[in-house]
């Protein structure tokens, strides 16, 4: 499955093709046109494809063997790729930061007692974190060629192949409470093993991966993958057994991969997802698409699209690319204050370089760089030695206080941290090395893509097997131009592949200075296929230009994009240090004697207004922008506010009554166009990406009659004689209605830790009113935990003197569960009810949902 569909800024939208100039010619699916190059001897026919020459298979890279479907692209080798400019200088700060140095400092890491080096395979530290960690800190040292950090990455590798027991498996034996093997951390390890292959063609890892796999065939089914984690992420060993097959060709290898996908979770449902952990989703959604290699079923294809689809439509209507998922993704809870765990995003970026090389769909290549550049470049300090665990697309505060249940996971989880949690303090590590090694990739038909733009180099044999070395220039994404130099020994003819990315649609190409005559649409790839010479070169313009997306299902606020970049607000940063071992850090485990001061967390507070509405022009709002150009920075990272090359005006006004709210969050959206009666200002807008405080999700202010007032949030209007803190007394007026009493995703309010005795909870209304009705949505666990419907409750409305007045003593008061209980009785007029319920012996309870008619 292909569909032309691009990625504007999170939002999948149609893209159709657009026509050709005049005298081109379109047939097979190429649009040719041609142009000369500057010697006048040799032709370079310049075409657009949707695909490259799909009759082939590479002749020097590994790709897919018969019967899985033919490789689109294919990843190069993990030291193919030299990357230069920003991302060369992200890595080299991550070297210095938190990836190089974490095998110093992090617990899970020490080497006495751990799991992942013990002959045994027994010991303290012995589940994800090492290999997720070693993931990226292997194909950094091999990208840098840091021969310390490859020396420590090889402790490890030489430890995991040593592992290996009679029976196969390998590695810490790791148990579910079921006694069953728990298979995740080994999946992670076997990405390790790869690269580690790539680097070094030692045939042990061939070996080990191989035995491991009989292992896993030889489990029964029921056994196989049945704890939460391995079951959900199934998908990754599958990609690991296909990667095996296409070097050793063992068909057997195919029976493992049917058995995997037959125990992961069903990631083919229609109309749901199998779980809403926002990093599952990340890693699981293409199983399907994974496994379609071998059924050739578009069905499976056709999910892993869906699956992205659903979590956008639902909880997605934001920009930046990812989604609100800030542990899991809840009803009621997608505002773009709503954040995403830096697991998810470097796991998506991952799923998005794979999905590109499986379907050769540059809707996934779009997507990526739309995490990339907007969301994960600011999860973390400039410096790399401290991340935050979630990161927002409207994000105004990032300290170390607990913003559940704002914020679905309870703890310090928005502030910069060393220590952000187990997960992302190791697993972040690949992100940055895995996006370069994707920067280019080869074709089947012995040519190359410029599949992603970054000053690089790229060593690669092509055409005949000469190998030549192609250097980009570029500043992309702050600026158009990408230019190529191909470098050869000898001149050699094969097809040369530039991505259009889909928000471009006036993509222009030159080789050795003569405008090609072909008009590319955005998604589409421009081929170069000709005989190449020393010194040729490419120039490659990809116009950028303000476009503005309007999110109507998010209270029709807008984002504002440069190319593939989104805008933010720029607001001031004031970065408040906290030695580590003076800051309230979740799970933090350190190594001994590591010098914590080298280690500072920081709170990030605003220092200038954040709360403005966008003032447009109706008609043409992109007009409404100016854009300013700045210099390049010195050290080559443009991801902070200050350093960003441009930056971009546009008027504004403050929505006073856009404030913080209870849960220390900016206020959840309201809809657009807002009436402001403040003066209009000129405030600047720089890439969000850059942006560690951030508002990139605007509302619009208006003044005709379809402008609303932007109400100031009720505070303080439900109260109760106790409440579980991590629960929210607030939650039974959220209009957010639970599927069953035993919903375990909408905040709920409960008396919890209070059982058997009478509890209370009162409610505003804000005015006096006539109410004829109050019905209650009872919580109740249903038996997994300690929660159920009253036995008894009564309900009262206040008077007159303020005394509490009973209502419908007469009637019988419905505990039922997955249901409003409701209570009708002669009208009053009140400004507040209370509900006073009678708790189960031996139980507490809770509520949902409270409606006042």
């Amino acid at each position: 499955m292909m569909r032309k569909k691009v990625v504007v800024q999170g939002f999948v939208l149609a893209c159709s093709a657009l026509l050709l100039a005049v005298g081109c010619k379109k047939e097979s699916g190429e649009i040719s046109g041609c142009c000369q190059s500057t010697s006048g001897d040799i032709a370079a026919a310049v075409t657009v494809v949707e695909q490259p020459d799909m009759t082939a298979v590479n002749s020097f890279y590994v790709s897919n063997k018969a019967p899985l479907e033919p490789s689109k692209f294919i990843k190069l080798p993990v030291t193919s790729v030299t990357p230069g400019g920003w991302v060369k200088e992200f890595l080299e700060r991550q070297q210095k930061g938190l990836t190089g140095q974490l095998g110093h400092v992090s617990a899970w890491l020490q080497k006495d007692g751990n799991a992942w080096l013990a002959a045994d395979g027994k010991g303290d530290w012995g589940w994800e974190e090492v290999p997720y960690w070693l993931k990226g800190f292997g194909d950094l040292a091999y990208i840098l060629g840091d021969q310390k950090m490859i020396d420590e990455a090889r402790v490890w590798v030489e430890a995991a192949l040593n592992s290996q027991r009679d029976n196969g498996d390998f590695g810490p034996d790791q148990r579910h409470g079921n006694g069953d093997r728990d298979y995740w951390a080994n999946m992670i390890m076997l990405y390790c093993l790869e690269s580690y292959y790539e680097y070094t063609e030692d045939p042990r890892v061939l070996t080990l991966m191989t035995n491991f796999f009989k292992h896993q065939l030889t489990v029964p089914d029921d056994n196989m993958l049945s704890g939460y984690w391995d079951k959900m992420r199934g998908g990754d060993n599958i990609y690991s057994i296909y990667w095996l097959y296409n070097r050793t060709g063992d068909e057997w290898l195919l029976d493992v991969a049917d058995k995997i996908h037959k125990n992961t979770a069903n990631w083919c449902m229609e109309n749901d997802l199998p779980n809403w952990h926002n990093v599952n989703i990340a890693q699981g959604f293409l199983e399907p698409a994974v496994y379609y290699l071998q059924t050739h079923d578009k069905k499976h294809l056709e999910a892993a699209y869906n699956n992205f689809d659903k979590i956008r439509e639902l909880y997605g209507q934001v920009p930046g690319g990812m989604w609100g998922g800030d542990e899991n993704s809840r009803k009621g809870y997608d505002d773009p204050r709503q954040g995403v765990e830096t697991c998810g995003m470097v796991e998506h970026m991952q799923a998005d370089e794979r999905m590109f090389r499986i379907t050769g769909d540059i809707f996934w290549l779009d997507h990526c760089e739309e995490v990339a550049y907007n969301t994960y470049s600011t999860a973390f300090t400039k410096d790399f030695k401290a991340l935050r665990y979630i990161t927002s697309p409207n994000m105004v505060r990032s300290d170390q206080d607990n913003h559940h249940p704002g914020i679905d996971n309870g703890g310090p989880f928005l502030m910069m941290n060393p220590f952000s949690s187990r997960c992302c303090q190791h697993n972040h590590s690949h992100g940055w090395p895995y996006y370069a090694e994707n920067l280019w990739m080869a074709t089947p038909d012995n040519g190359v893509c410029a599949a992603m733009f970054c000053s690089s180099s790229v060593k690669v044999k092509v055409g005949d097997g000469t190998e030549v070395t192609i250097s980009e220039k570029t500043n992309y994404p702050f600026e158009e131009t990408v230019k190529f130099t191909v470098n050869t020994s000898k001149a050699v003819t094969f097809p040369l592949y530039l991505r259009v990315p889909g928000w471009c649609a006036d993509a222009a190409v030159k080789v050795n200075g003569k405008a090609a005559d072909v008009s590319p649409a955005g998604g589409e790839l421009i081929k170069i296929a000709r005989e190449w010479k020393d010194g040729d070169t490419i120039s490659y313009d990809l116009p950028m230009a303000i476009t503005v997306k309007t999110w109507e299902k998010n209270h029709n606020s807008v984002s504002v994009n440069y190319g593939p970049l989104t805008l933010s607000l720029k607001i001031k940063e004031r970065y408040d240090m906290f030695p580590s071992d003076e800051t309230a850090i979740w799970d933090s485990k350190w190594q001994a004697g590591v010098d914590k001061s080298q280690w500072p967390s920081y709170e990030i507070q605003p220092d200038s207004p954040w709360n403005y509405g966008l003032v447009l022009d109706k008609d043409n709002p992109a007009s409404s922008f100016t854009v300013k150009k700045k210099s390049w920075p010195a050290d080559d990272y443009p991801f902070t506010t200050d350093s960003v090359p441009f930056e971009v005006t546009v008027k504004a006004k403050k929505i006073p009554n856009w404030t913080i709210d209870r849960y220390g969050l900016c206020a959840i959206l309201q809809d657009s166009p807002v009436l402001s009666n403040e003066p209009v200002e000129t405030v600047t807008l720089v890439p969000m990406g850059a942006a560690r405080l951030r508002i990139s999700a605007f509302p619009v202010i208006g003044d005709g009659p379809d402008a609303h007032e932007w109400v100031a949030e009720e505070m303080d209007t439900v109260r109760a004689s106790c409440c579980n803190g991590s629960d929210d007394v607030m939650a039974v007026k959220d209009g957010i209605v639970p599927e069953r009493s035993s919903d375990s995703d909408p905040v709920r309010m409960t008396w919890w830790p209070m059982k058997g005795n009478k509890q209370w909870l009162e409610m505003d209304l804000g005015e006096k009113k006539k109410i004829s009705s109050v019905a209650v949505y009872w919580f109740d666990d249903t038996g997994e935990g300690e929660c159920r419907v009253p036995a008894s409750w009564k309900l009262f409305a206040r008077g007159e003197s303020g005394s509490w007045d009973e209502l419908a003593a007469d009637k019988a008061h419905g505990v039922e569960v997955d249901k409003f209980n409701e209570l009708t009785f002669p009208e009053v007029d009140t400004d507040s009810v209370r509900i006073e319920a009678k708790l189960q012996p031996n139980f507490s309870g809770g509520i949902f949902e409270v409606q006042v008619k």
